[in-house]
């Protein structure tokens, strides 16, 4: 039987991501969508047009409510997922919810709260994990081949966008929607951070959105630094400041080796791997180039249908929650702020580890050329 999936925000993310999913899993027999609502008008018609059904819910949570609905998708502006994930579990619902999955560490409490005492399964975007590079790289650094990690560098930025005000309101921000995917990736390799600072700020003042000037509220630009314990560091420079790079997303480095992982973490280009013993770099292509970032969907999918608990854990997403108010907090003020929660390791073993075709790469630096 099919999953049946109710969505809430028919923006941006829905209608190419997501909906390139959907339509996929659709042709496999493995969902349909059967309810649609966004505050836009225009946006809800035509969503609803484009999958032939009435657009004639009321407001949000009446996706939430639907008797024909077994999992809902979060969509929407930052400021109301927790609203709609607590409302959509309450209602027995299995839940999606876009980054991050609240605002506040007291609405993501209460989210996880819900979770807890609810049927449905809830899986936190990003979805990162799930991807053959980011897994084969993970059981690289659990199978000890770089030795302990020690330190990392992670990046994510771009211009930034120019159609929706909220991204540079209270709420938004670089961190919510660029450094939420550093950040959860180095907490999956290194486990959870325990001491937070940063830098924080806005660097362009004034924006253009919709083509209309605003001035922006939230940081447009980063430096946050983690501390793991046991002296292990690790930095994410993030922001809509970066016009293009060709630097790895991630950097790992261990005391017998290093890991790089290329393109972006959420959009993969394969890895290189250096260990000392081999003295020379791999280059491991990406195995599957066309995974969608979505795919906490299909994982969502599979869990349904299989009763497994997912991977990608709630828990997690709170811990990059915690670290990003605590580095806007820091960029304020300057003080470091220790890091509360914590998170199980994730059991991405449960999934194979890719196997990725290695190309040597001669190293001029290397003793060994």
């Amino acid at each position: 039987m099919s999953v049946r999936l109710g969505v809430i925000g028919c923006g941006s993310v829905f209608w190419t991501p997501y909906m390139s999913l959907i339509e996929r899993l659709r042709a496999q027999g493995r969902v349909e969508v059967t309810a649609v609502y966004d505050a836009d008008p225009g946006k809800h018609q035509a969503a609803a047009a484009r999958l032939d059904l009435a657009p004639d819910l009321p407001d949000d949570l009446s996706v939430c409510h639907h008797p024909d609905v077994d999992a809902v998708l979060v969509l929407t502006s930052m400021t109301d997922h927790a609203r709609l994930a607590r409302a959509a579990l309450a209602a027995g619902k299995h839940v999606l919810v876009e980054k991050p999955m609240a605002t506040t560490l007291a609405d993501a409490r209460l989210v996880l709260e819900a979770a807890a005492d609810a049927p449905g399964h809830l899986v936190c975007a990003p979805h990162i994990l799930l991807s053959p590079t980011y897994r084969a790289m993970h059981a690289r650094v659990a199978a000890g081949e770089v030795g302990a990690l020690l330190t990392a560098r992670a990046r994510y930025g771009w211009t930034g966008p120019d159609w929706s005000r909220w991204f540079y309101e209270p709420g938004g921000g670089a961190l919510f929607d660029l450094g939420v995917y550093n950040v959860t990736s180095l907490c999956g390799f290194f486990g959870p951070a325990r001491r937070v600072t940063a830098m924080t700020g806005v660097a362009i003042p004034e924006r253009v959105v919709d083509g209309e000037p605003i001035r922006v509220i939230a940081e447009d630009n980063a430096h946050v630094l983690l501390d793991f314990g046991d002296s292990r560091y690790a930095v994410v420079s993030t922001g809509f400041t970066m016009q293009k790079y060709r630097s790895p997303a991630i950097e790992l480095y261990g005391t017998h080796g290093v890991l790089q992982l290329l393109g972006d973490d959420w959009a993969p280009e394969g890895y290189e791997l250096w260990r000392n013993d081999r003295g020379a770099w791999e280059l491991h292509p990406d195995p599957d180039p066309a995974w969608p970032w979505t795919d906490g969907l299909r994982h969502l999918v599979d869990c349904i249908e299989s009763g497994a608990e997912p991977i990608t854990r709630p828990e997690h997403a709170f811990h990059a929650l915690e670290i990003m108010l605590a580095a806007q907090a820091a960029g304020a003020d300057g003080l470091a702020r220790w890091i509360a929660s914590d998170f199980p390791a994730p059991a991405l073993d449960r999934l194979p580890a890719p196997e990725h075709e290695a190309r040597r790469v001669h190293d001029p630096r290397s003793a060994a050329s």
